[in-house]
């Protein structure tokens, strides 16, 4: 591997990069040792979500695949730290791990945003929204989530993207101070990526929060459960991706000195840090801690044993959502007409949804 050669930018800065060779590294390798396993078995579980048509487990697949994505760039980012902020891959490598980067950011962000009003209309608005949460829809959304992405990123990333600085070491992705250029789209940003998503999410969640409490027939164990993860929910979009949008936003408004660069380096490296942290977050929250995720990982560990040939285990082919007076509410909703449901109490309807909410986050 050798240095690109013919790198036009230079940096207008010469900052202070050892945060990059102290902090950086340690993150790196302990969200890659503990991500990759969690996020392999979210992805189980997401397709496990999927087998049984609940719209649910599309947006989990996809949450999970772009959390993927950027952990395998983690190793190219681990030597580039290494090295002291030496890129020795080629510039396009380093536009993709680039866009990896900001692909595990923002549709991240986007998907945990589908989760949250898949889940509000699922509990507020059980029947009236059914045809917004079907595979197809779930599908749709998806796509119109990645192409959008996608183009945003290549719109960004036909700048050069490799930079010398003051010891001619090629460095991927960093420009002090600021571009011009640059401005609008963190804007856009935190704006559009990061201000509206949060209001969406924390919107959604306070309705679902608002329904739980007033349902007397949900338990008070699972209302507490509820209440726990969609705090959680808030917590960690807060932790992982707020402080990163605010100093990018600083960055944009404030950065058009050497000095001011150098001093908002390090917090704002920190910042990027940890969004990183969301690829170990999201398996976690939206997976684990599921009430039949035992049961379900349990059925993979049989499976296993199986194809081992080291126990005959016999396994059950369906994977239940909701408990069996839920299902059993379901099912009866659903061999009625539409105009019999619109004469269903609108209570009934919402506890109904309220029993399953557990089950499917």
């Amino acid at each position: 591997m050798e240095n690109i050669s013919g790198v036009k930018n230079t940096l207008n800065c010469t900052i202070d990069h050892s945060i990059h060779q102290t902090l950086s590294p340690v993150v790196y390798i302990l969200v890659f040792i503990v991500g990759l396993p969690a996020n392999c078995l979210s992805l189980y579980y997401a397709y496990l979500q999927v087998k049984v048509k609940n719209e649910l487990g599309i947006y989990l697949c996809n949450l999970t695949i772009a959390d993927l994505l950027y952990i395998f760039s983690l190793p190219f980012w681990l030597q580039y730290v290494l090295q002291h902020d030496n890129w020795t891959y080629d510039e396009l490598l380093c536009k993709i791990c680039g866009i990896l980067l900001y692909e595990n950011i923002y549709i991240s962000v986007a998907f945990l945003c589908c989760i949250s009003v898949d889940r509000y209309l699922a509990v507020v608005y059980p029947f009236r929204f059914y045809q917004c949460r079907t595979m197809k829809a779930a599908a749709a959304v998806s796509v119109v989530i990645w192409t959008k992405e996608i183009l945003t990123c290549w719109a960004v990333f036909t700048h050069g993207e490799v930079s010398k600085d003051s010891e001619s070491h090629v460095v991927c992705f960093e420009h002090y101070p600021i571009k011009k250029w640059e401005n609008n789209i963190n804007f856009y940003r935190f704006s559009a990526g990061f201000l509206f998503p949060f209001c969406l999410l924390l919107f959604s969640y306070c309705g679902i929060l608002q329904v739980v409490r007033k349902s007397h027939g949900t338990q008070k164990k699972k209302k507490i459960q509820i209440k726990r993860l969609v705090s959680s929910t808030i917590f960690i979009f807060l932790v992982c991706f707020g402080p990163y949008h605010i100093l990018l936003l600083t960055r944009s408004l404030f950065e058009n000195s050497c000095e001011f660069a150098a001093n908002i380096f390090n917090i704002y490296h920190i910042s990027l840090l940890l969004t990183t942290f969301n690829c170990v977050a999201d398996p976690i929250l939206y997976c684990f801690s599921s009430e039949n995720t035992y049961q379900d990982f349990a059925k993979l560990r049989n499976a296993c044993l199986k194809c081992l040939r080291c126990v005959e285990v016999e396994t059950q082919e369906s994977y239940p959502l909701s408990t069996p007076k839920a299902v059993k509410k379901i099912r009866d909703l659903d061999d009625l007409d539409p105009e019999s449901l619109n004469k269903l109490p609108v209570d009934e309807m919402k506890e109904t949804s309220i029993d399953t909410f557990p089950k499917v986050m």
